[in-house]
């Protein structure tokens, strides 16, 4: 099993605990699953679904050139037929297949559920754990008006990174996200987070030690 080198171990730990938003479940109107190359996103909100928290779940997302081999007809459709194979009628889900990031994913789900004339009050994003500040950082600023509640499955680092089987791959994925919780905030695009001076540091130090694939330019 991989597992995270112990130079590094106290950084990723602390962007690992950083990024991780973990609400209280309560009910609410509707959830939206973030399609990614992780299948225990469709599966978690099937498990919840099934615990009666909402009654109508939206999968979104496209492809990505990190997603397009495990979900070749796109994430959002998977993500369905995941669904529907751990319990959740048809009628529950719609699927938003055309998002290609994040700020896509909000924008799109919401526009499928007004085309529909729903109007949540409250909206459970599920995504995977390390990507719940950011989808939090851009549900507020592009879906105002709407509380809104984060969750992923309740893995702890070690477990999540042997789940992925690439301890690179998990370490790059969150010095990524570390990033673009300032930029796209610099950028209009999300609402600001504070950054701690730690969480900073750690995002430095892993930048400097080589983790930086999925930075943008």
């Amino acid at each position: 099993m991989q597992t995270i080198p112990d130079e590094i171990r106290p950084d990723v730990e602390t962007l690992w605990n950083y990024h991780r938003i973990d609400d209280q479940l309560e009910p609410v109107d509707v959830a939206v699953g973030l399609g990614s190359h992780d299948p225990s996103v469709a599966i978690y909100t099937a498990e919840l679904y099934a615990k009666a928290l909402f009654p109508l779940i939206v999968f979104t997302g496209a492809n990505a050139p990190t997603t397009v081999e495990r979900f070749p007809r796109g994430e959002a459709v998977h993500y369905r037929e995941i669904a529907l194979d751990h319990g959740v009628p048809d009628e529950a889900i719609l699927v938003e297949p055309n998002a290609r990031h994040t700020g896509q994913n909000i924008d799109y789900a919401r526009q499928l559920l007004d085309d529909r004339g729903s109007e949540p009050r409250s909206v459970l994003l599920i995504s995977r754990p390390y990507q719940q500040r950011r989808a939090l950082a851009t549900a507020l600023k592009r879906w105002p008006g709407v509380e809104i509640r984060c969750s992923a499955t309740a893995q702890t680092l070690d477990e999540y990174t042997a789940s992925i089987g690439d301890v690179r791959r998990v370490v790059d994925m969150l010095v990524g996200d570390t990033q673009r919780i300032t930029y796209y905030a610099e950028r209009g695009e999300a609402a600001p987070q504070d950054v701690p001076r730690d969480v900073h540091e750690a995002y430095e130090r892993l930048v400097a030690a080589g983790f930086t694939s999925r930075l943008l330019e």
